[in-house]
């Protein structure tokens, strides 16, 4: 079995990767059987000499190796044909920006296995960026709390090299005794809390953090029950809500009435009711002045994420009363960070961990004859058709 990875070729450029020079060394110790191969990069994170200096064959053309491992979409003419490759395909949702790409690797017959569609058997994702999502973004939300109300002015998280230096910078600053509001606790929603609690921002309870005055910075953590209610009025529990979504209204008005900043690191499922709307925001009793939606659905359940922004301008005003852009200096506006590639600011730690996770879920299926059925899963195409599980693409593919 020979490895290869991929330089990535999307613009704007991204410097992470799925293995780091050390996690290479760790796959060619327990598999010796395993040949690596890295493609040439002056982009990625880690220059090619890290990886040559570890004895990895560097090399600009890898069309040698069985399976391709990227982090986003490959350019259409960068595709090899007839090969394994894992990259973030953006497809499985009906992304049309992305339908040649999958029309492409099937006329190719590739075999794609997204990084998304790794689960466990359960359906559990079990690798991504998610956590450094988080990071970043809690990150962003206090540099454009710091920003809004001229407090102060932090460097952007691009510009340092870890988590750790994230949270020292934060650490330096005198934080007035606001409110945050975190939804999810996933791997995102853990991510942001990193944040809080390394800055040791006091958590507190739901009730404690609507109904209590504190003269410190706080925060809340709230699961979907906490910002979601039965439309008959009864309290059923997370599968209830799981189960029949349609069946709840949003709650989440009364923490719009106390929180400062309001961090969205959920999931949000299909038929979820929105959570942050353009009339809380609007209410003279809303709070809320930055929101930093780390999730980023645009024009999804939070009414302020109308687009997603870029690591280079990742802030904009949103005006709810006209419900549009406008500067984030206008007076009348929520401030919106909505960065929809935000682990790309923290490289080195995202690919780190990304390397990780790959190697302890992933890379086991190729020496094991696959006997958890983790590529089974994951695998999109075959013989330059859909596989079963993903057979629901086929009218996308299709164009219909």
């Amino acid at each position: 079995m020979k490895f290869g990875i991929i330089k990535e070729r999307k613009n704007p450029p991204d410097r992470r990767v799925v293995f780091t020079p050390e996690e290479l060394v760790k796959l060619k110790t327990k598999y010796p059987e395993a040949e690596i191969k890295v493609e040439s990069s002056d982009i990625r994170v880690f220059s090619d000499e890290e990886y040559a200096n570890l004895g990895i064959e560097v090399a600009t053309d890898i069309s040698d190796c069985d399976v391709l491992f990227g982090v986003k979409e490959i350019p259409v003419d960068a595709l090899l044909a007839n090969k394994k490759y894992f990259f973030f395909s953006h497809t499985i949702k009906f992304q049309p920006y992305n339908r040649k790409l999958l029309q492409a690797i099937l006329e190719k017959n590739i075999e794609l296995f997204d990084h998304e569609t790794i689960v466990d058997a359960n359906n559990r994702r079990l690798i991504g960026f998610g956590r450094y999502a988080g990071i970043v973004g809690a990150y962003n939300g206090f540099r454009a709390f710091g920003i809004k109300y001229d407090l102060f002015t932090l460097p952007k998280a691009e510009t340092l090299k870890s988590k750790d230096d994230l949270i020292v910078r934060l650490k330096r600053q005198i934080l007035p005794n606001i409110k945050i509001v975190l939804t999810g606790h996933g791997k995102v929603g853990m991510g942001a809390k990193e944040i809080l609690d390394g800055m040791k921002v006091k958590q507190v309870s739901v009730d404690d953090f609507l109904n209590k005055i504190y003269t410190q910075p706080v925060y809340t953590q709230i699961d979907v029950l906490d910002y979601n209610k039965r439309k008959d009025g009864q309290i059923l529990d997370n599968q209830d809500f799981y189960k029949n979504p349609k069946d709840y209204i949003s709650d989440f008005e009364r923490f719009t009435k106390v929180a400062d900043i309001y961090m969205a690191g959920h999931f949000h499922g299909n038929n979820a009711p929105d959570i942050l709307t353009r009339e809380m925001l609007n209410s003279s009793k809303n709070k809320i002045q930055v929101v930093a939606d780390i999730s980023c659905d645009v024009n999804g359940p939070i009414a302020c994420t109308i687009k997603a922004s870029t690591i280079a301008e990742p802030f904009f005003g949103y005006l709810p009363s006209e419900d549009k852009e406008v500067p984030f200096t206008h007076p009348g506006s929520i401030m919106v960070m909505s960065v929809d590639n935000l682990p790309c600011e923290l490289p080195k730690d995202a690919s780190e961990g990304f390397g990780e996770m790959f190697m302890q879920h992933v890379i086991p299926a190729f020496f094991n004859n696959d006997k958890d059925g983790i590529l089974h899963r994951a695998k999109i195409t075959e013989n330059g058709k859909l596989t079963p599980r993903f057979a629901y693409l086929q009218d996308y593919v299709d164009g219909k």
